[in-house]
């Protein structure tokens, strides 16, 4: 071990006793230590429409809010695409807590016919949140690696009432702990829920209890009809790193599900980004695995990138670099005064 690196394990360890001993200790980051670590980023589940993390599912009762959950959770439990929006298989849970498997297995039916899902599961039964949902949903995870969707129909049905049911922070507590939950395990859950008959400019002050629902959760979607016995209705998204959306959706008179007429707004895409787009003809299927210092890279790439601040860019697009082409990045293990940079080519399988 380097003088250097003794010294930095010496102020790591003094830092986690402070840590523990000092109730006034509040641990920080500055912005060149924050730059220097990689952060994971998991890839959207149906590109442009739902991502990892807490979503409010709301709409008036009986709107065809469930019917919808069965199509999300049908074709990204098979992997099919939704729309022409392309999905990301995974294993889903729907606790269907309003419903019965007789109920439940005629939708499907009407839906979907006869072809299965064997990664699709229901459960119209489930803990409150508090009194051991939490367990449950781990417990599921643990035996389904590759969940990506958990959907919960309805909210009312797993929290846990008092006194103080319907204050803001009651409500904004109920959202964190299950988002601290879908964050920590890096799936998508869906939280269904209604609207109040109050009607508002903002459709999404709708949203029945009070603002903290809205606020704790990563984005909304509303589910709403301007006439109760239309065809047509609109689904609008808002939300944290997404752009707000408004779809126009019609009712098929056959299997109940929902079709896409029209997209208000495009969808937003990041801007290319060249030197991903370099790294990516260097690192291809040909040749999966390139190793080397920032020097090393700035050369062979021949990117007018200073070398200081090429690796701060790789740590911040790490996520990017992978979602988008498949590539790892990482750090290697210090070698003296060699870092060398791994970059890995990986294969994804994405049905649409």
């Amino acid at each position: 071990m380097t003088d250097n690196e003794r010294s930095n394990a010496d102020n790591f360890y003094k830092m986690m006793i402070r840590q523990m001993t000092d109730p006034s200790y509040l641990p920080t980051i500055s912005m060149p230590e924050l730059y220097e670590n990689v952060y994971s980023k998991s890839p959207p589940i149906i590109d442009g429409l739902l991502y990892p993390g807490t979503y409010l599912f709301v709409g008036a009762p009986k709107v065809g809010k469930s019917f919808f959950m069965l199509q999300l959770a049908y074709h990204i439990s098979t992997g099919t695409s939704l729309w022409e929006y392309p999905v990301r298989k995974g294993t889903v849970l729907y606790l269907a807590l309003e419903d019965s498997y007789h109920r439940l297995q005629e939708r499907l039916y009407r839906m979907f016919g006869t072809d299965c899902a064997p990664d699709l599961h229901f459960s119209v039964s489930a803990h409150q949140l508090g009194k051991g949902l939490d367990e449950q949903l781990r417990g599921f995870i643990n035996e389904h690696h590759d969940t990506r969707l958990i959907i919960i129909d309805t909210l009312q049905k797993v929290r846990e009432l008092d006194g103080d049911a319907y204050s803001y922070a009651n409500d904004y507590e109920i959202i964190t702990r299950l988002k601290k939950f879908a964050d920590f395990v890096g799936i998508c859950l869906l939280l269904v829920h209604h609207t109040r008959k109050q009607k508002s400019e903002d459709a999404f002050d709708m949203i029945s209890g009070t603002n903290g629902l809205m606020g704790a959760a990563d984005w909304a979607f509303l589910l709403r009809k301007e006439k109760r016995t239309s065809n047509t209705a609109f689904l609008e998204i808002s939300g944290r790193d997404q752009q707000d959306q408004k779809l126009t959706l019609v009712r098929n008179e056959v299997s109940l599900g929902w079709d896409l007429e029209n997209a208000e707004t495009e969808l937003w895409k990041e801007p290319p980004d060249s030197l991903l787009k370099q790294i990516s003809r260097l690192v291809t299927d040909e040749c999966p695995d390139w190793v080397g210092t920032a020097t090393e890279l700035v050369k062979v790439l021949t990117v007018d990138i200073p070398i200081n601040s090429i690796t701060k860019r790789l740590n911040v697009s790490a996520a990017r670099l992978l979602n988008e082409y498949k590539i790892v990045y990482r750090r290697g293990q210090r070698n003296g005064e060699r870092r060398p940079l791994e970059l890995h080519k990986v294969i994804e399988e994405i049905k649409s």
